[in-house]
């Protein structure tokens, strides 16, 4: 057991002026399985890249032991998984690797496949088990489940539990309440640690939020207050300067308008440096502004109809013929391993060309709105993105807006946006359209908890009929109405 220790640790991009960390301080233990939690682009990776001394910072950061970073960086997919492998854990026995794999689910033939054709979630959980033979490594694992199905990650969440000296960026909470003893987070001004999993860190999250909700609407008051008699205090010296006008004795009356200028001005900083200091007392308290949908009401039941669909690839069948129905109301999640065909049976929906079999109707004039999985076609502002897909640009803004984006993040191009922020813009473009049905794929890959909570909120009181795939559990048990086994 050591101790990582985090002192004043202060850090800005060079080319940004405002610090992403500014005096943070805490220390933790490396046999913790620590979850870390906060909003996108608050700097979760970028904490990560300076515990392995990636970029140079003020402060200091203790440590005696070595940092493993996952997602590990592959310098020739090509190769034999084993000799991947053999680069990531040199020391390791290859009865210790088949022993990892089979707990990870994963058939040890894949050692002897190229890399580059095991599935991502595959590769996902074969870098994994390498990495944790480095013993005496501290893992830093940033988001590991984002190409992984529900049954992937409950596997993974368990090879997890059993593991210690890792740091894991997750949004996922059933994942991280499966696997993890303490939680890392990166608040608004700050960094603190708690013990517990994640359920137990969002309990407290809670209710300390609702103490700084009433402690504001307390301190607005008294701002009010404070306000008020800082302006009373400058008419009352204003008044007696005023007195001065055809007065006898102007040679005492100035005397009294210098004592009480001189008074309002002490009264007025000392009022003003108390209105700063409540102002600025609320600094970790997250917004959650509600979020709105204009959902488009279908003029029959029934939306669209699957009849015996089965997606084809290379003359093959992916799955087992499906048949089922999209009515007014439903939400309707896909569930099922990755390669099942769940993304393909969505985009059939959305009218694109894919190999098939079975028959796919869809009711005339049905507009849909599609949030796809890939995000790497995003580029250029965000100003040109709404007037191409032909959505208002205030509502589109305010609506990032309230999912964390601040106005430096308006300006920026799109390809720079962190892969979080990037979801967002499609899920807020989603937004804006008005349809009659929503087809989403995976929309909370890489997005914060605090965003998946708004868009659970929205969901649950507009009640859009959509079809989804999603593998965050706690998202599809409160959504969906129905969900369909692939």
């Amino acid at each position: 057991m050591s101790i990582i220790k985090v002192e004043n640790l202060t850090f800005a991009y060079p080319s940004s002026y405002d610090n992403i960390f500014e005096n943070v301080n805490f220390q933790i233990d490396t046999d913790w399985k620590l979850g870390f939690v906060g909003r996108n682009g608050r700097g979760k990776t970028t904490f990560l890249k300076l515990l392995q001394g990636k970029f140079e910072y003020s402060g200091k950061i203790v440590k005696s032991v070595e940092f493993d970073y996952f997602p590990y960086p592959v310098r020739d997919k090509s190769l034999l998984t084993e000799e991947v492998l053999r680069e990531v854990c040199p020391t390791a026995e290859e009865w210790q690797l088949m022993r990892e794999l089979s707990y990870l689910d994963v058939d040890y033939d894949c050692l002897y496949r190229p890399f580059n054709t095991l599935s991502n979630g595959e590769q996902t959980k074969v870098l994994l088990a390498a990495l944790f033979l480095n013993e005496g490594h501290f893992l830093l694992i940033d988001e590991p489940t984002n190409h992984l199905d529900t049954q992937a990650r409950e596997l993974l969440s368990a090879y997890l539990r059993k593991k210690k000296s890792f740091i894991l960026v997750s949004h996922d909470r059933y994942f991280l309440d499966g696997c993890v003893d303490h939680i890392l987070s990166l608040n608004r001004s700050n960094i603190e640690v708690q013990s517990g999993n994640f359920s137990s860190f969002m309990t407290n999250f809670e209710r300390q939020q609702e103490f700084e909700r009433r402690q504001n609407d307390r301190l607005q008051n008294d701002i009010k207050r404070l306000q008020v008699t800082a302006k009373r205090t400058a008419n009352w010296a204003d008044a007696v300067e005023a007195s001065k006008i055809g007065a006898a004795d102007k040679g005492y009356v100035g005397h009294k308008s210098a004592k009480m200028m001189k008074r309002a001005k002490v009264v007025e900083a000392r009022q003003q440096k108390e209105i700063e200091q409540k102002s600025n007392l609320l600094k970790n308290t997250e917004v959650e502004s509600a979020l709105k949908i204009s959902p488009l009401l279908y003029r029959s039941d029934r939306l669209a109809t699957f009849s015996s669909v089965a997606p084809v690839y290379d003359g093959k069948a992916v799955c087992s013929p499906m048949t089922f129905e999209i009515k007014r109301g439903d939400r309707i999640a896909l569930e099922g391993k990755n390669g099942s065909g769940k993304s393909s049976l969505l985009k059939l929906l959305c009218g694109q060309r894919i190999d098939h079999c079975g028959k796919v109707e869809v009711g005339s004039n049905l507009i849909v709105s599609y949030v796809p999985q890939d995000t790497s076609h995003l580029q250029g502002r965000l100003a040109d993105f709404a007037v191409s897909h032909r959505i208002d640009e205030r509502l589109f803004k305010a609506i990032l807006q309230k999912m964390g984006f601040d106005h430096t993040q308006f300006e920026k191009d799109m390809s720079d946006f962190s892969d979080g922020q990037k979801k967002k813009t499609l899920i807020a473009r989603s937004l804006c359209e008005q349809a009659h049905l929503y087809v989403w794929d995976e929309p909370l890959n890489f997005i914060d908890i605090y965003s998946r909570i708004q868009i659970e909120k929205l969901l649950e009181e507009f009640r859009p009929t959509m079809i989804f795939v999603e593998h965050d559990k706690a998202f599809q048990d409160k959504i969906a109405t129905s969900v369909i086994h692939i």
